[in-house]
């Protein structure tokens, strides 16, 4: 059974809180909140004062995406009453135990994403602070890009080895996720799948959200 993040990156942000609303109404599990700084990923999208703008309206708990240098110095900012996972890019962090720690001692669950490069052995010696997994299937930076097949040995292999030692992170995956790979993707051992313009691009993004729901539900 998997869970559905859509990225407001892909919103509409002239109506984002109506949108945020509308997802969260029709059954996403999360409201994923993609972070550029213009330095770690080619673009720039948002900051904290965007999400908060969305602490007033009802809408499902905060997944955040930190695409950004020295992610130390911005992880309170993101910290709220919503905010239930913080995730930062292991090729980010120059000490990833201490990142891992200081987003925990905020109460929220620390989470760390691979770019599609990177293999899941960099991991090893934080894999039982972590709570989430990122696998990036596309490279960070831009909606809209084309699954990466290479995604599905990762997901495999973070499903095995959690099988394996007993631990209980859970699998998130980003990137050309559709309605023609969910399923495929939740079978391989993800639990959250992160969706931007498959959601927010839909003529209906409360029928998709639903579609998608049946499909990985």
């Amino acid at each position: 059974m998997g869970k559905l993040a859509p990225s407001i990156l892909s919103a509409d942000f002239s109506v984002l809180g109506q949108q945020a609303e509308a997802v969260s109404a029709a059954g996403a599990d999360y409201i994923h909140v993609d972070v550029m700084d213009g330095h770690f990923v080619p673009n720039i999208s948002f900051g904290a004062a965007v999400m908060k703008s969305l602490d007033r309206r009802e809408t499902a708990d905060y997944d955040v995406h930190l695409m950004i240098e020295s992610p130390d110095l911005y992880i309170p900012d993101f910290v709220t009453e919503k905010t239930r996972f913080i995730t930062v890019h292991q090729e980010a962090c120059v000490h990833l135990h201490r990142t891992v720690q200081s987003i925990k001692s905020h109460g929220v669950g620390a989470g760390v994403s691979l770019n599609p490069a990177t293999p899941v052995s960099v991991l090893e010696y934080v894999l039982s602070d972590v709570d989430l997994i990122l696998v990036m299937s596309v490279n960070p930076g831009f909606g809209g890009q084309k699954f990466i097949s290479s995604a599905m040995e990762k997901i495999r292999q973070l499903d095995h080895i959690r099988r394996e030692n007993g631990l209980s992170y859970v699998i998130e995956v980003d990137g050309g996720i559709t309605l023609e790979n969910a399923e495929s993707v939740v079978n391989a051992g993800c639990d959250i799948l992160v969706a931007g313009s498959s959601v927010f691009g839909a003529d209906d993004i409360e029928d998709r959200v639903k579609t998608f729901k049946n499909l990985i539900g």
